[in-house]
């Protein structure tokens, strides 16, 4: 199976009556010598991908590499342009994007498959999981994404299960703060 299987492109169909966020169209314009169809499809998913990992507030190059890696290997981008679309899906101005969160949902399910958003589940996981620890905010906004597209609680479920072990809040010290860690003490 090619990885454009495992993402599963099976071409794009645009959404009847679509409409294109400002952030989707700034990607978009980074792509301007595709299809704009597909264009807007690989913008759209850039950005959900962004959205995962700016949900802890910092975006670590191994995030960088992993978002340019998965849309250069899905859009067939050459290097430069697989930076560039990895750089805009990162950049810092995204994590203050308000309703463009849920356009940018709203807009990928339109124009995506199913076996697309499914592939889009497993990419947010691989970049939440590249620096070996997936945050709870990262989790949180995987799954509040996965409900925005209408993902199956299962296949959320099984998604979230192929990266059990990087799980920070199952790791030994993972999601317990230091202040909690002794007895609670009644004399306050």
């Amino acid at each position: 199976m090619s990885i454009l299987e495992w993402l599963g492109l099976a071409g794009n169909v645009q959404a009847p009556g679509a409409t294109e966020s400002e952030a989707v169209r700034r990607i978009t314009t980074a792509l301007a010598t595709m299809e704009p169809d597909r264009a807007r499809y690989l913008a759209s998913f850039a950005y959900l991908l962004g959205r995962v990992a700016n949900a802890d507030h910092t975006v670590g190059g191994e995030e960088q590499r992993e978002i340019a890696r998965i849309v250069r290997e899905e859009g067939q981008l050459t290097e430069e342009q697989a930076a560039l679309v990895g750089d805009l899906a990162a950049a810092e101005s995204f994590s203050r994007r308000g309703t463009d969160d849920f356009q940018v949902a709203r807009e990928f399910a339109g124009l995506a498959t199913e076996a697309q958003r499914l592939a889009l589940l497993r990419c947010m996981f691989a970049v939440s999981a590249s620096d070996h620890a997936v945050v709870t905010a990262e989790d949180n906004e995987v799954r509040s994404i996965a409900v925005q597209l209408k993902i199956p609680h299962d296949a959320f479920i099984a998604a979230r299960t192929a990266i059990r072990d990087k799980l920070a809040v199952l790791k030994p010290g993972g999601g317990i703060r230091p202040a909690l860690d002794g007895p609670l003490s009644s004399d306050h």
